[in-house]
């Protein structure tokens, strides 16, 4: 079994003691590290190095978006999930593309935040009901599209994993599916990293949203 190193940040220690408590439930999933703020969390990650960051958004000093940023300068690989109180359209893609793999409402069942653990790992990204792709295109939409490459400047091959991406599949269920090696598959999904300036899986899916590729 693939056991899932996390971290959770978040001013609140009660919040943070409560989603420790229910998360030991999952034999998966292996608390390595706890934050109360950003410093605490720019500081410790390289220490401990995490799969998966379950962050809260008000962060005392520096915002949830200014604290992704910073973590993304240095760290590519750390799957972030945000936590919040609030379904604020406006910030969504805000912190998606600023390097985000996930956002939930702190409302969610414990049941759907460990499923959502499990997929940020897997494959990148987890859209919950609030974030499904329905509300997604509704939010792209309003959000002013930065200079990108865009569809025609991606190779066939390329959109072809982009459409799986979008899917939910794995490198491997990838690989297997265009009969290519994972490794091939991983050197895809890096070009289309630099080709539409995507920080993770998650902006790659806003990008093929906002351009109609899924």
């Amino acid at each position: 079994m693939i056991q899932i190193r996390y971290a959770i940040a978040d001013e609140h220690n009660l919040f943070r003691k409560g989603i420790i408590s229910l998360l030991v439930i999952s034999p998966q999933l292996k608390l390595v590290m706890e934050a109360s703020d950003s410093e605490e969390i720019l500081e410790d990650l390289p220490k401990y190095k995490p799969d998966i960051l379950l962050m809260g958004v008000h962060m005392s000093e520096r915002s949830a978006i200014e604290t992704l940023k910073k973590i993304r300068k240095t760290d590519k690989d750390l799957k972030v999930i945000v936590l919040t109180m609030y379904d604020d359209e406006a910030n969504v893609i805000q912190l998606m593309e600023s390097g985000a793999n996930s956002y939930l409402v702190k409302d969610i069942s414990v049941e759907e935040l460990t499923t959502a653990v499990s997929r940020v790992y897997e494959t990148g990204y987890y859209f919950s009901d609030f974030m499904n792709k329905t509300l997604l295109k509704k939010i792209v939409n309003k959000v002013p599209i930065k200079p990108r490459f865009n569809e025609a400047e991606l190779t066939t091959r390329e959109l072809e994993v982009l459409k799986l991406i979008c899917d939910e599949k794995t490198a491997n269920e990838i690989a297997e599916l265009i009969f290519l090696s994972p490794r091939t598959v991983e050197g895809i999904r890096t070009k289309l990293f630099e080709k539409t300036l995507a920080h993770n899986t998650a902006g790659l899916v806003i990008y093929a949203v906002r351009h109609g590729i899924c």
